[in-house]
């Protein structure tokens, strides 16, 4: 892809759409059970090495196997730092080569060595949020390293060093990208970086500079379908583009014609994502071969086929010479002591002799001598290095913006993967409330029901439930009952279950409602109109389709029944999840993932356009915007919208009362005394003000934790939610405005 510039190859870049042949490649190798998102290779003396991560909770970190002769693949690593989605590798830093990852739960970077797989110093650059491709660039001028972190909607560069016989990661600039990359390649000859987002088509470039000026990033084409892995192969004079779109792979040449695709054969339902290749002579491989992540009818795990199967129907320049160990022969200064290595040096076109440095992020001063950090650490802690902070006691998160708290307890460890809570207010007792919680994925699906110590009471199946909310005093013939609802994903319908005095659940007649032809459920939330006194359910689909259906008991045949009434895009059409209704005010309150907090109306027959109240980068609101909760005041004006933020793990607080002013934002941080690990990557909340007894007097916050830390070491496979006292949250004056004694049924 060499070219003069990036610009000059937008006018080519539409041309994905050229005629080319198409053929089978069969599947040379493969491991299963495995939860897999992206691979890597290793260029080893004695042979190649593949490597993938694992995003399994207790078994989370990455595999590393060993390319022999057969169909299977031999691990002969496996490395457990924590959840991870992210792994690859760089060569020649400080004499060794490196596997690079990045763990979920601590947003740390870690690094291997890729021979042993032994780790090299300490975590180190922790880079809070939640990341989701990650690629290698080496500058063909400076032979300096560079990685390219992408995550919600903006990438970090970084440069990776050798330094006082270890190793650094240096933040050299952060900026914005249109999409949440799930994929990304470099192209060191053009020298550029493409990405592609989720359920997109287009991919996206900008070239890779030694500079901390912001990329200029362009739509580059658009595939034929969905972009699910992007790998790019080195040719002797030009690079060649490898697409992945489901169960096909099409190759690209520098003016992005395509030169031909293959169709991943050897099992049914097949999608490769995660995509690399290894290009040089191998046992069995006399070409190289492609690797991916792979998930098909039998598993998930990694596979890899021969590149050979590819240049023998398509027209490409095969180059098994390629060494990624290779330095320039006259390398060029990028960094220099004049900056203060914390810069990039930049000569005058003029003189050599007249130099300016750009520094990289957190460093500042004419030779970038000095430090500082984003927002003065809040003012809540000190500034010890670039963009380093020591917060203070009780603060911590980004530069030390958000209060920290510990959990006081958390529930028994519970289904594969959880997802949302909900509060259930005993009438007999408020002290035998209980906590509702879903498990959304194939294992453990349904709905487990706890105490407030966080003891299991109980397990009932569901159709893979998402969203969880509780409905009061529903009349049901000659009996009023609570109901628990959610959104049900294996079968996308409407899930209602009983829920009896004692707090467990129980199925009901009715119970399983459909929704419309061709709709695939996601988040849902409850609504009771004070005006017609009619009850409702919300449910969404991904496309932010919101469907709201009227619940009613048919007193003939005795059963739940619903009736479509409304239906409406929420938000700007991202992707939707959360919703919370505030029944006193006739509102519902919608999560867009990537977008921010929207306010509609819940009567049905509302038309009035939503209001956008908390958006993604107004300095307080972080992607993904997941669950929301309300709780209730003294008044329809009192009271606090919660929401959750998945890339930063924290949640953010906001008057109920429009316009739904921002007040703070709480993270966790471990409790050693009750051994409660802090929360990561979250998802659902619930809250309420209500006092619960001596453990929650204020009221009780319950949040969902992705990484369940055990308290001895390790992870462990099931989910927990952490139970925090809305006392440790809220400020005096703040809780002064809730009523301890407010009541759902009153």
């Amino acid at each position: 892809m060499r070219a003069p510039n990036l610009p000059a190859l937008i006018a080519v870049g539409h041309a994905f759409c050229g005629v080319a042949a198409s053929f089978d490649l069969p599947i040379a190798a493969r491991i299963d059970g495995i939860a897999s998102d992206s691979t890597a290779v290793v260029y080893n003396q004695t042979g190649p090495v593949l490597i993938g991560n694992d995003g399994g909770a207790a078994s989370g970190g990455f595999h590393t196997f060993a390319i022999s002769n057969t169909t299977n693949l031999t691990e002969t690593h496996h490395r457990t730092p924590g959840r991870t989605k992210l792994v690859n590798t760089v060569y020649g830093i400080g004499g060794k080569d490196l596997i690079v990852t990045i763990a979920q739960p601590d947003s740390f970077f870690r690094l291997y060595d890729a021979i042993t797989a032994e780790q090299i110093g300490e975590p180190l650059a922790r880079t809070l949020g939640d990341w989701s491709a990650l690629c290698v660039w080496r500058s063909q001028s400076s032979g300096e390293q560079y990685l390219y972190l992408f995550g919600k909607k903006q990438a970090v560069q970084f440069l990776i060093r050798a330094a006082h016989d270890s190793v650094e990661i240096v933040e050299i600039q952060t900026f914005q990208t249109p999409v949440e990359a799930s994929s990304c390649a470099v192209s060191p000859s053009a020298p550029a970086v493409f990405f592609s987002g989720d359920d997109d088509t287009r991919i996206y470039a900008f070239n890779a500079t030694e500079s901390t000026q912001v990329p200029d990033i362009t739509i580059f084409g658009e595939a034929e379908s969905d972009v699910t892995g992007l790998a790019v192969y080195v040719g002797k004079g030009s690079d060649y583009l490898f697409v992945a779109q489901t169960d096909v792979v099409t190759v690209y040449n520098k003016s992005f014609d395509s030169l031909g695709s293959v169709t991943l054969i050897g099992d049914d339902d097949i999608e490769v994502k995660g995509l690399n290749i290894f290009q040089s002579k191998a046992n069995s491989y006399p070409v190289g071969f492609l690797t991916y992540a792979v998930e098909s009818d039998s598993g998930e795990g990694f596979g890899l086929s021969s590149l050979e199967g590819i240049f023998d129907h398509v027209d490409l320049q095969i180059n098994t010479a390629y060494n990624p160990r290779k330095l320039p022969c006259k390398p060029e200064v990028s960094v220099c002591s004049e900056c203060s290595s914390s810069g990039f040096c930049e000569y005058s076109v003029h003189s050599y002799d007249q130099l300016t440095c750009s520094c990289f992020a957190g460093f500042t001063g004419d030779t970038c001598e000095s430090f500082n950090c984003r927002n003065d650490c809040a003012g809540h802690g000190v500034c010890v290095g670039a963009n380093q902070c020591d917060c203070d006691e009780g603060w911590g998160g980004l530069y030390c913006a958000f209060k920290t708290v510990k959990p006081v307890a958390e529930t028994d460890a519970n289904g594969a993967d959880g997802d949302d809570p909900a509060i259930w207010i005993s009438p007999i007792n408020k002290t035998m409330s209980r906590i509702i919680t879903t498990t959304k994925s194939e294992i453990g699906a349904g709905f487990a029901v706890f105490d407030l110590t966080g003891k299991k009471l109980q397990t009932i199946t569901a159709a893979e439930p998402n969203n969880v909310d509780v409905i009061y005093n529903f009349p049901a013939g000659d009996r009023v009952i609570d109901l628990v609802y959610a959104a049900c994903r294996e079968d996308n319908t409407l899930c209602l279950f009983e829920i009896y005095q004692n707090g467990t659940l129980g199925s009901i007649s009715g119970g399983v409602q459909p929704t419309k032809e061709d709709y695939d459920v996601y988040g849902s939330c409850v609504y009771r109109s004070r005006t017609t006194d009619k009850q409702y359910l919300f449910v969404n689909a991904k496309t932010a389709e919101y469907l709201q259906y009227e619940l009613s008991w048919n007193d003939t045949s005795r059963t739940l029944e619903t009736t479509l009434v409304r239906n409406f895009t929420g938000g700007s059409g991202g992707q939707v999840e959360g919703c919370v209704s505030d029944e006193a005010n006739g509102w519902v309150i919608i999560g867009e993932e990537p977008r921010g907090l929207w306010r509609y109306g819940a009567e049905p027959n509302d038309a009035s356009e939503g209001f956008l109240f908390a958006e993604v980068g107004d300095g307080h609101t972080y992607a993904d915007v997941e669950g929301v909760t309300l709780i209730e005041g003294t008044t329809a004006n009192d009271g606090f919208i919660l929401v959750s933020q998945q890339g930063v793990s924290a949640y953010n607080v906001h008057r109920r009362a429009a316009p739904h002013e921002y007040v703070e934002t709480f993270t966790t941080v471990e409790n050693t005394e009750k051994s409660v690990d802090a929360v990561s990557n979250t998802d659902g909340i619930t809250a309420i003000g209500t006092s619960l007894g001596s453990a929650f007097p204020h009221g009780l916050i319950v949040v969902h934790d992705d990484s369940n830390q055990l308290p001895d070491s390790g992870t462990s496979d099931e989910t927990s939610f952490k139970l925090i006292s809305l006392g440790d949250i809220l400020s005096d004056d703040l809780l002064a405005e809730l009523s301890p004694d407010w009541d759902p049924r009153s």
